[in-house]
Formats: structure tokens, sequence, C-alpha cells
């Protein structure tokens, strides 16, 4: 989730991922219905649990293929006005130093902090905690950046 967005290799890396993932659930499901179709009473326990198991498993894929596709259009709106770009160093594989992103985080924090409602402020932040090495933050900070970017259109 770097300023650029995903690499090459990152995006064919979900693809694979989420093929496979897609796969598993096509089969287990099929199973499923084979394990109802007996009429067994603990067959067709086991079979509606499978059969919910792909449900979620589908959602939770959807959610992740949502999150990945809508921050790459936030980013790539962002870079368009020229808002990637955080002034901070960065190394020769064109990610931002973790050092410098961990001093510079706090300037970013009171930038969203002042402005709660600007998605490219939580953007620009998702962006730093990423650069930082703290995940769980970039995407809580980046999933609030496209809540407002939505409330906005």
């Amino acid at each position: 989730m770097s300023a650029r967005g995903a690499g090459t290799s990152g995006r064919t890396a979900a693809v694979v991922m989420a093929a496979l993932l897609a796969l598993y659930l096509v089969l287990v499901g099929w199973r499923a219905v084979q394990f109802v179709l007996t009429g067994e009473p603990v067959a067709v326990a086991m079979g509606v649990a499978l059969i919910v198991l792909p449900i979620l498993g589908a959602w939770a894929l959807w959610r992740e293929i949502d999150f990945g596709l809508r921050s790459q259009q936030l980013v790539r709106r962002l870079d368009a006005e020229g808002g990637t770009d955080l002034g901070l160093p960065v190394t020769d594989s064109g990610r931002i130093e973790r050092s410098v992103a961990d001093a510079a985080f706090d300037r970013f924090r009171a930038d969203a902090e002042a402005e709660p409602g600007s998605w490219r402020a939580w953007l620009r932040l998702g962006l730093v905690y990423d650069a930082a090495g703290d995940r769980r933050r970039a995407r809580q900070a980046v999933r609030r950046a496209i809540a407002l970017a939505r409330a906005t259109r």
C-alpha cells in the first residue's frame, strides 16, 4: 500500500490467492451439497456447516478485494492531485524509509485530527502507518478515508 500502490507482484499474488480461495470455496460447497443429499442427520449437519463456511469465505474475499480496489482508486486520485508526495525521503526501491516514517508520524496524525472529514488526510496517514510497518492502523486509516470519500460523493 505504498504511495505508488501495490506492485505488480503483489497484485499477481493477490489474484492467485483469490483464485485459489474461490476454487476451494467451490469444492467445499460441492462437498457440502453431497453431505446434505445423503439424508443422514450428522452428514446433513456437516453439510449445512460446510455451506455456511464458503458463504463466509466469499464474503471475506469480497471485502478484501473491495478494500483493495477502493484504496487503489483513492491513491490514484490523490496522486493525480499531487498529494501522494509526503515529503519524506525514499529508499532506492521507492518505499518511504521506516525510521523517517516513524519520526514524521505525529505530523500526519495531527493533520488527520485537524481535518477529521478529509479523506486525503486520512489516506496520507494510512500511507505513513504502512511505511512505518503498522498494517493494522494503516488499514483502519484507509478504511476511514474510503468511508469519507464515499460520503463526499
